[in-house]
């Protein structure tokens, strides 16, 4: 890019939530510039619970526009993506002593009609003693109920924002800061500084501050201005171990402080347990589990299953920082409410700043749909007929890019890892959107799915491109695909 570019938007984080409105703006027609300090999807937004979900919990304190909105979400993103997330049964074991089962029955009425579902089967109960669900936990647990969720490959949802966004035609840059900002003659002249200490100067009509866990500082810092509202950190730690279960449905566990626990299947050999809850007061890019938590999340698991589960056993963990909108009186940290605030800052014929507080990743496509809507007329000429429209939500045919069996097998003996490592480095390849339709009709498990392949020359690129920006994000590298580059399938580049 050169010296003293213009563009109408220049987005502030590379999180879900500002892959999401590069990716809304850039359809419209908008000229998009994206900035991310670290790498995309490098903190918040890979380190979730990977569930698209309205938020069952949510019911309790009233956040009925917000179960709502994220159950309206849920479908559309469903249908738009069916390669990096997929429908998941949740079984809620009955613990009559925490909640009453004429409540837990009436939570999910509710969650079954709060918005039109049509690709999910609805909630019903079940008896325990004769449900494959039911053969891991207790025998004092008879009772049970199920309803349906999805799951999704968080950090490769960002990618594919990111990628969408590009191909419309916006700047994505990575390891690249904004330093300073200062409004001019209509427009703001923006300084960014790359880490090879590189800076770059551009002009923008507007500037969206998405930089989740950052947003204040961003503001108070860079841009130099106040803010209304305020976001409230708050850690969630996961832990990881081998398979507790072998059936395909997740399950959701309340526990005696009112909290929930999912236990969730992961990457075919694993269990992914987690949330926690807890106030956090230091620098985002420095959150990790601590022992206190992770004996937390073993007890929590303990009350349910037969077979026991220590510290020793957690194979791995991840933590992040939800950047909640912060509210009077929420002293509980599960209590705040996961729902987002938009502020603009547009004094009358100065460049319009808005910020983003708040959210969740079920929301972001909504949450990128607003935000690009909120922003001053003056900023809308590009989008013609698109205006008011996102990008995600106009595409009707999923897409899918998938490798042949017979690279399956090859990847296996060329990179002397087993079949089962292997099949995992290959999904983690497969997120990048090319030609391709899905036949939903023989499973909802996309392992299963029929999928009729693209052309092998644009599939050749497809892979060329996902192999660059996985070696650009080794964090979230799989086993399998690390030994991928270490025998040289994948190689270190620069960030783009």
């Amino acid at each position: 890019m050169t010296q003293g570019a213009r563009y109408d938007l220049l987005v502030v984080g590379g999180g879900i939530n500002g892959a999401g409105i590069a990716r809304d703006a850039a359809g419209r027609g908008l000229s998009v510039l994206l900035c991310e300090q670290d790498d995309l999807a490098a903190h918040t937004s890979s380190a979730s619970t990977k569930l698209i979900h309205g938020g069952l919990r949510y019911l309790e304190y009233r956040e009925f526009g917000l179960v709502r909105k994220a159950l309206q979400e849920r479908e559309t993103l469903l249908r738009a993506a069916p390669h990096i997330m997929w429908p998941l049964r949740f079984v809620m074991p009955h613990m009559p002593n925490l909640r009453p089962a004429w409540l837990i029955r009436a939570g999910l009425f509710l969650y079954d009609h709060l918005a039109r579902r049509e690709l999910l089967p609805g909630s019903r109960g079940i008896d325990m003693r004769r449900h494959p669900a039911g053969a891991p936990l207790i025998d004092s647990i008879r009772r049970g109920f199920v309803y349906s969720d999805g799951w999704v490959d968080d950090a490769r949802l960002v990618v594919l924002n990111a990628l969408d966004a590009s191909e419309h035609g916006a700047t994505v840059l990575t390891r690249t800061k904004l330093v300073s900002a200062v409004r001019a003659g209509g427009e703001w002249l923006a300084r960014l500084e790359r880490a090879d200490g590189l800076s770059i100067d551009v002009r923008a009509g507007a500037i969206a501050n998405a930089a989740g866990p950052w947003v204040s500082e961003l503001l108070q810092g860079a841009l130099g201005r106040g803010a209304t509202h305020s976001v409230r950190l708050v850690k969630g730690s996961h832990i990881v171990t081998r398979r507790l279960f072998e059936h395909d449905h997740a399950y959701i566990f309340q526990n005696p402080d009112k909290r929930i626990i999912f236990a969730i299947p992961y990457e075919h050999d694993y269990t992914l347990i987690g949330t926690t809850d807890i106030e956090y007061r230091d620098d985002p890019a420095q959150v990790a589990i601590n022992a206190d938590e992770t004996q937390y999340l073993c007890d929590s698991i303990n009350r349910y299953f037969k077979q026991q589960i220590a510290p020793a056993d957690v194979c791995w963990t991840y933590s992040g920082v939800r950047p909640l909108l912060e509210e009077e009186g929420a002293d509980n940290p599960s209590a705040v409410t996961r729902d987002y605030r938009l502020e603009l800052d547009a004094p009358s014929g100065e460049a319009p700043l808005l910020s983003v507080f708040g959210g969740k990743i079920t929301t972001f496509r909504k949450l990128a749909e607003e935000a690009v809507n909120a922003l001053p007329r003056a900023l809308r000429h590009a989008c013609g007929a698109h205006r008011g429209q996102c990008a995600l939500g106009r595409r009707t045919r999923p897409r899918v890019c998938t490798w042949p069996p017979r690279s399956r097998t090859a990847l296996s003996s060329r990179c002397r890892m087993g079949t089962q490592r292997a099949r995992r480095a290959v999904a983690a390849l497969e997120t990048r959107p090319a030609s391709g339709r899905v036949d939903h009709a023989r499973s909802r498990d996309p392992r299963h799915r029929r999928v009729v392949r693209p052309r092998s020359r644009r599939a050749a690129r497809v892979r060329r491109a996902l192999a660059v920006r996985l070696a650009m994000a080794p964090r979230f590298i799989s086993p399998a695909a690390a030994s991928l580059r270490r025998c040289g399938r994948i190689t270190a580049v620069a960030a783009c």
